[in-house]
């Protein structure tokens, strides 16, 4: 029993420094990176299929809008998902969605290569905007929104933020966020938008 229990430590003791000595990336994003499902925190791949069938057909793109307004308000947290801490930007967009039953990417970056790319022109309510971090010289995804309306020949979006309003709001597509744009994607299937 003795030596079960020192070969126990040995092994707690070598996977603690394992995990302690993992180098951390830093990213100029304003969200966290996916969510690891290992329980030592490493890396996965996740393999998610580009247009999102809602699990009911009675979700609409604004269905999802109106849901999304209700958490006006909600403050902004780092790394969460949970509307009583608060959201970051993609944690926000993976409640709303989640709350439909809608599997979406939990990171912003991981949006690159989600869903079909469209002009700005074509942005309908539900379709989502990307946009870098806060270094837009770093032309990476590290922020995103909701498209809200478009309204009086503008853009609005809404999104959590951690610059001035600290957390959930609307937002006019103005020149900061020109500055920052990456691009619109639709995750709805067209015909949502018909």
């Amino acid at each position: 029993m003795k030596i079960f229990s020192s070969l126990a430590s040995v092994i707690c003791c070598a996977i603690a420094f394992s995990v302690s000595c993992k180098p951390k990336e830093q990213k100029n994003l304003e969200d966290p990176p996916a969510a690891s499902s290992s329980p030592l925190g490493a890396d996965t791949t996740l393999t998610i299929l580009p247009i999102v069938k809602p699990l009911n057909s009675h979700i609409d793109p604004g269905s999802v809008v109106d849901f999304s307004k209700t958490l006006i308000g909600t403050p902004y947290f780092y790394a969460s998902t949970d509307p009583l801490k608060g959201f970051d930007c993609s944690g926000f967009i993976t409640y709303v969605f989640n709350h439909f039953g809608m599997q979406v990417p939990r990171s912003s970056v991981d949006f690159t290569d989600y869903g079909k790319d469209i002009s700005m022109q074509e942005a309908k309510p539900g379709d989502l905007i990307l946009f870098t971090g806060t270094d837009s010289t770093v032309r990476i995804v590290g922020h995103m929104g909701i498209v809200e309306s478009t309204r009086n020949d503008s853009l609005y979006f809404i999104h959590s933020t951690s610059g001035k309003g600290k957390g959930v709001m609307i937002t006019p597509f103005g020149n900061y966020y020109q500055g920052r744009f990456v691009k619109v994607i639709r995750i709805f299937p067209d015909s949502f938008f018909e």
